[in-house]
C-alpha cells in the first residue's frame, strides 16, 4: 500500500465568501495544487512531464464538502492516486483541519498530447514515478 501524499497550505483571505469560509470552487483549485505537487514528488516538476510528451486534462470532478475552513487556518491536502488505466489516473483527496475533515473528492485526469491534445497511454516512467502513491499496490 502507497501512503499520501500530503502537504500543507494556509487559507488566504481571498479565498473566503461573504460567510467568511473557503468558496467551494476554490477546493478545485487545492485539488490541482496537489497534482501540481504530487507531480513535483514524482517527476522533478509538471513541467518535466510536459517535456517528455505528455500532458492531463480533466475528465471527471467529485467533492463532498465536509466541514468549513477559515481565513488563515492551516490545511493539510491529501492525494494518493487511486487507478492506473490505460490513458486515465483516478486521483483521491482529502483536506482537513488537523484531523478533522474539510473536503474529500476525485479527480480522473485523462494523458493526452500536448499538441493535439489527443489521448494517449501512460507512459511506464509515470506509472512507475507515482508508484509510492498508489493506494493499491496490485494495481500498478
Amino acid at each position: 500500500m502507497g501512503r499520501p501524499f500530503e502537504h500543507q497550505i494556509r487559507v488566504r483571505y481571498g479565498e473566503c465568501d461573504a460567510q467568511g469560509v473557503v468558496f467551494n470552487a476554490h477546493y478545485l483549485a487545492f485539488f490541482d495544487m496537489n497534482i501540481t505537487e504530487l507531480w513535483r514528488a514524482a517527476f522533478g516538476s509538471y513541467q518535466a512531464m510536459l517535456d517528455r510528451g505528455v500532458d492531463i486534462v480533466v475528465a471527471h470532478a467529485e467533492l463532498q464538502f465536509r466541514a468549513p475552513a477559515r481565513f488563515d487556518e492551516e490545511l493539510t491536502l491529501a492525494v494518493s492516486v487511486s487507478r492506473l488505466g490505460t490513458t486515465s489516473v483516478l486521483t483521491e483527496h482529502r483536506i482537513r483541519r488537523g484531523e478533522h475533515p474539510v473536503v474529500d473528492g476525485s479527480l480522473r485526469h485523462v494523458f493526452v498530447d500536448p499538441r493535439t491534445l489527443a489521448k494517449t497511454a501512460i507512459p511506464e516512467w509515470v506509472r512507475r514515478g507515482l508508484a509510492p502513491w498508489m493506494l493499491d499496490a496490485s494495481n500498478p
